[in-house]
């Protein structure tokens, strides 16, 4: 059998009667859109998380874009990010006619390198985008404290950090606000897509509310332009109200997975050798991703595959590199940290519901093949 990065099919027959139970719950309500179980999964995300407002979305993309909409941000203002990301937190800030300007990362996690910030910010700088990629959360002091300096928003790309803690923090109510995607793989995830902001600003959240819903105030009356339909739909925002009270679950399941990798495979560490993820101080890891690098990593996964181990890179393009985004004028070399690590990490099968014997497998593949390279 195919060992692969996720595979929702173990989950879904564990909790097989009460997904189909919250598609009936949906169906017999009477309202398929914006009704009780939209609001009370966004009542229960913004108590999860202690925040006081929480907007959901139809997708995680759309988190970011109209997050930075009500957020103030619009055509030609700067956002600075990273281009070690997926290419959808690039995506939103394009699509709203913003410029996306690009920091590097750091080695050690890949994450924003918050030292190179002060020196990005422009007089046509409006918002500062970190990504908790993989499962931890940048460093958020920093970028708060050049936001307060500069009067920048911080918008928390929280796509891959659900549960995340920073200096006990939850991921996405550090900055001005935090945007989700729910997207089947996340370490809370639907049976599609959807998407959420939390924020604590009651203006953001009413601007949200209009922007989701083609810029209404009231039914059939725009007040804000340009307006999207962007609205969750019911039967996701149901399944994901249930799945949210076992995410503590999840991520536990996925901290153990995470404990076996790094035990099992401590060996093949060193000098040359596999580097394992490096959680910082005051962070707790989620770990939606658990990603490794080596030098040799292209050999490693096409020989992986003689085991019918197939795995995944996240993600063998810098943004910055891709031709959609040619127009922002960064040439090979502009971000080489991020550039050099894009040649060397991939991620190992992680999932809550990854079999321990399928997880082995991985483990000694993994011995045998660095073993003869």
């Amino acid at each position: 059998m195919a060992t692969r990065v996720w595979d929702y099919l173990p989950e879904y027959e564990k909790e097989r009667e009460d997904i189909l139970a919250a598609v009936e719950t949906v169906f017999e309500s009477g309202r398929l859109v914006l009704g009780d179980s939209v609001r009370g999964f966004e009542e229960s995300f913004a108590a999860y998380h202690g925040s006081p407002h929480c907007v959901t979305v139809d997708n995680g993309t759309n988190a970011v874009k109209l997050a930075l909409q009500a957020l103030g941000v619009g055509r030609g203002d700067e956002v600075i990010t990273v281009s070690n990301t997926a290419a959808p937190t690039v995506v939103a800030i394009d699509a709203i006619g913003a410029v996306p300007k690009f920091v590097d990362v750091r080695e050690e996690d890949y994450l924003m390198d918050t030292r190179q910030v002060a020196d990005a910010i422009t007089p046509r700088t409006k918002a500062l985008l970190p990504v908790h990629l993989y499962g931890q959360c940048a460093d958020m002091a920093p970028l708060t404290e050049l936001a307060r300096e500069h009067g920048l928003a911080v918008l928390e790309d929280c796509a891959q950090a659900h549960g995340a803690r920073h200096h006990g923090r939850m991921a996405g109510t550090i900055g001005d606000a935090g945007a989700f995607s729910f997207y089947p793989t996340k370490v809370l995830g639907a049976y599609g897509d959807g998407g959420a902001v939390l924020t604590g600003d009651q203006e953001v959240a009413e601007r949200l509310r209009r922007l989701r819903y083609y810029g209404m105030a009231e039914r059939y009356y725009v007040v804000e332009a340009p307006g999207h339909n962007a609205r969750l739909d019911e039967v996701q925002a149901e399944i994901l109200r249930r799945k949210l009270g076992r995410l503590d679950d999840y991520i536990a399941r996925r901290r153990a997975v995470a404990d076996r990798y790094t035990e099992g495979l401590a060996g093949l560490t060193g000098p040359g050798g596999l580097v394992l993820p490096e959680v910082n101080d005051g962070n707790e890891h989620v770990y939606y991703l658990y990603v490794v690098r080596h030098p040799k990593r292209d050999e490693i996964i096409e020989q992986l595959k003689a085991y019918d181990i197939w795995l995944n890179i996240s993600y063998p393009w810098p943004v910055h590199t891709m031709t959609g985004f040619a127009h922002l004028g960064y040439r090979p070399g502009s971000l080489p940290v991020t550039e050099r690590l894009a040649g060397r990490i991939f991620s190992l099968p992680m999932y809550p519901s990854l079999p321990p014997d399928r997880q082995d497998k991985v483990i000694a593949a993994l011995h045998e093949v660095i073993g003869r390279l």
